[in-house]
């Protein structure tokens, strides 16, 4: 019988290892007859003791030459000889699989091959490339025939414009990718439109941001006998182009500028619409022999299958935002991403469309498949596609350009994202929502910086999308969002790194009825002795003599109470009552500057406390859940697998700090008995050092949100977040992206109430709310 490929291989390999091999005690003479007599293969030979010593020696190869695993030997070593299996890098992944290193970063990321640290296990690599699957999320074959739409005629449609990027040569690429049944067809970068020609929809959107192009296809629908008449007078003559070219399009009647703009696009160099930063079409005159400058028959056809158009000018965002709907078609063909120097063909219009658009074009993408969308995109096969919609199917199709100067320079890599609705996208949102309980009112009002107080409505109606019981809120500040979700009937773990954040929801969210009898909270004013800590160390900063000495004996009396509730109650009440005595209630300068006079600051402490006390025991209820208050690191939280995960850390910005510390040590110090925390005895305001936190910086920001959202992954996730945060709100979807099939952004306008940057009006500033959703 033949000798097989792999044990051609595998002699051909160890013949340089025969001089070495009598140190393994291997008979060589014995060994290559053995393979020359055409008796055994390496199915055989393996089984031996003496070739499992020289089957080791050569699968070291793999370790300088990963490619080897692609050979015979290799294919044969990878499904049935035994390996250490070990981690390798990306980079010897992506040799194996004879794929981009951005590739295998997407399948490590997704959890697709098994990882550790990033790197991937060479066993799940081997078995990737023994059985082959196609990048992204599997989607339903079908065949062509049954694919294509109703409304499709056997005879396709001319696109009557020459397009740079324009689809006619992927037609069959694109075609059985279309939905059988669909809503609406929406094409937001109509360009040359040739996937609409061809499929003539019965109810289509299609958009442009350029108005010329609009104008266009407007007249062709609507005077196309016009148009034809106008176009008959053009000839084919560069002194004519010229003067063509030269005219102001905008001043011409609307057909005379729709046959200038098929004239130009007939007549220019390759057909290339381009146009300068003052809007005006700079390409040069083509010099063909003879152009069809009016091809009336294409014209006519094209109006027929306009006449259903809803034709729309304007930005892409915009034209989806209005139009798009659940199972709604939408092919999203933008500009592509230049995969050389020379590949800008996105001039169609002044603007440009860089990388900072196709980031924004992947949120929106993301919003219509949450949607309920089914999707087609298409752009350049560079890193940053694979990057930006690695979570859904992503194929690699060969192409052929029609604008570059060379015929032999026409050919490149197209990458098709597809995305199909999926049951479970809209199911969530189909939920009977509830109004916000009446208890929510209860809560005592708060100046805490960040709070959501203002946004429990919006918070609720996103969060009421979904069917969940237990809500685990990671940061939870003031309290109120855990106080919302105890009073919507949910069971809450509500947790921050703050001592007097988890004061707050140990008596008001994990407290179910315990309150503190009036009586008992006077008997709290009562002087005694102290360790005058306040007196001593804050003497004259925030607060009178007679106030600090009134804090310290609180405090005293505050450490005797036994029951953690009602201590939980009192210590609330003091920290509500140190807030609102002093001016905007915080504590990053000293003095009483910004006394404006308000009442608050004309009550006594004692007043305040006692007022704070009642207004504490008025929120407390019973829920009827097991609710629990920690202080706690979110990145170290130990938590049973909760239904939703809410998170609002503190918001790293460029512009401003996210230090909680330094504007509310003091009651912090309350909160926490000045215990465990470093004084800075040098500071003016007696602050202490700052807890250590990832959020304080841009990179430790990402990287505590990457490691949030794959530690709860399994769990429905709503972050709340602000427009001049960092990460942005792209790079946040991208984190999500990840971990989450469905990925949502919802934007809430909110202006905060504190700020310390500017004085008057301009102290509130206006920025963007948004809620993340993955699901």
């Amino acid at each position: 019988m033949p000798i097989d490929e792999a044990t051609l291989q595998f002699l051909h390999e160890s013949e340089d290892l025969f001089d070495n091999l009598p140190m393994f005690g291997v008979n060589t003479e014995t060994l290559v007859f053995q393979i020359k007599s055409n008796q055994s293969s390496i199915s055989d030979l393996c089984k031996e003791p003496e070739w499992q010593r020289i089957y080791t020696l050569l699968i070291k190869k793999s370790e300088k030459d990963p490619s080897w695993w692609h050979t015979p030997l290799g294919n044969y070593a990878a499904k049935n000889m035994p390996f250490e299996d070990k981690t390798i890098t990306k980079a010897e992944a992506a040799k194996i699989l004879g794929v981009k290193n951005a590739t295998v970063a997407t399948l490590v990321r997704r959890g697709t091959l098994r990882s550790e640290d990033g790197n991937p296990f060479l066993s799940e690599v081997l078995e990737r490339m023994l059985s082959p699957k196609k990048a992204g999320r599997p989607r339903t074959k079908t065949n062509v025939a049954s694919a294509a739409p109703a409304t499709m005629s056997h005879s396709r449609v001319k696109p009557i414009l020459k397009w740079a990027g324009g689809k006619s040569q992927m037609l069959d690429v694109l075609l059985p990718k279309v939905p059988t049944h669909y809503g609406k067809y929406i094409e937001p970068f109509f360009g040359g439109g040739a996937l609409f020609f061809a499929l003539r929809p019965e109810n289509a959107v299609i958009a442009d941001s350029n108005p010329e192009l609009v104008n266009l296809y407007t007249q062709i629908r609507d005077h196309v006998e016009d148009v034809i008449s106008t176009l008959a007078g053009y000839k084919n003559e560069r002194e004519q182009f010229l003067q063509v070219r030269s005219l102001d399009w905008t001043k011409l009647p609307p057909v005379d500028a729709a046959a200038r703009t098929i004239y130009l696009n007939k007549t220019c160099f390759n057909g290339l619409y381009r146009v300068n930063r003052r809007g005006q079409f700079n390409t040069p005159f083509g010099k063909y022999k003879n152009p069809k400058i009016c091809d009336a028959q294409a014209l006519r056809a094209a109006s027929k299958a306009l006449r259903n158009a809803m034709i729309v000018c304007g930005d892409y965002a915009t034209v989806l935002a209005e139009y798009a709907e659940p199972d709604d078609f939408v092919f999203l063909d933008p500009p592509y991403i230049p995969v050389s120097e020379y590949s800008d063909f996105k001039r169609y219009t002044k603007e440009q469309f860089g990388i900072a658009d196709h980031l924004r074009l992947a949120v929106e993408f993301s919003r219509l498949h949450s949607l309920g969308c089914h999707l087609l995109l298409t752009n350049s096969n560079h890193p940053l596609v694979h990057d930006l919609y690695g979570q859904y199917e992503i194929q690699v199709i060969p192409t052929k350009r029609s604008v570059a100067c060379k015929a032999s320079s026409r050919t490149g890599e197209d990458t098709l994202v597809i995305a199909e609705p999926e049951s479970k996208t809209l199911a969530a949102a189909t939920l009977k929502r509830k109004d916000l309980s009446k208890q929510v009112e209860l809560y005592p009002p708060t100046r805490f910086m960040g709070s959501k107080q203002k946004l429990l409505a919006d918070l609720w109606n996103v969060a009421s999308r979904f069917n969940f019981n237990s809500v685990v809120d990671l940061f939870s500040g003031s309290g109120i969002v855990s106080y919302m979700f105890k009073a919507q009937g949910k069971r809450v773990i509500s947790n921050d790194y703050m001592a007097m954040s988890a004061t707050f929801t140990k008596a008001m969210v994990e407290n179910q009825s315990t309150t503190m009898p009036l009586r008992k909270a006077k008997a709290l004013l009562e002087d005694c002795p102290t360790d005058d800590f306040v007196s001593d160390t804050f003497k004259g900063l925030y607060y009178t003599d007679e106030e600090n000495h009134l804090i310290d004996v609180l405090r005293t009396h505050i450490k005797d109470i036994e029951d953690p509730y009602q201590r939980a109650i009192a210590m609330t009440a003091l920290i509500r009552a140190c807030t609102k005595k002093r001016p905007r209630g915080i504590f990053t300068y000293t003095g009483h500057r910004y006394d404006d006079g308000r009442k608050d600051l004309k009550k006594t402490l004692a007043e305040q406390f006692l007022e704070a006390v009642k207004a504490v025991n008025d929120a407390v209820f019973d829920n009827h859940q097991q609710n629990k208050s920690i202080r706690g690191d979110a990145l170290l939280l130990e938590t049973n697998h909760p239904d939703l995960v809410y998170m609002d850390p503190p918001y790293y910005s460029p512009l401003s700090d996210n230090e909680y510390v330094r504007r509310y040590h003091f009651v912090e110090g309350l909160a926490c008995d000045w215990q465990g925390v470093t004084m800075q005895e040098h500071t003016k305001t007696k602050k202490f050092k700052s807890y250590p936190t990832p959020f304080s910086s841009r990179t430790g920001a990402a990287d505590a949100f990457d490691k949030l959202i794959r530690r709860f992954k399994d769990s429905i996730l709503i972050i709340s977040y602000s427009s001049n945060s960092q990460p942005t709100k792209e790079e946040m979807l991208k984190i999500l992206g990840r971990y989450k099939k469905n990925v949502e952004v919802v934007p809430v306008d909110y202006r905060y109430s504190i700020g310390t940057q500017h004085k008057g009006a301009a102290n509130r500033n206006k920025v963007q709310e948004y809620f993340f959703l993955g699901w």
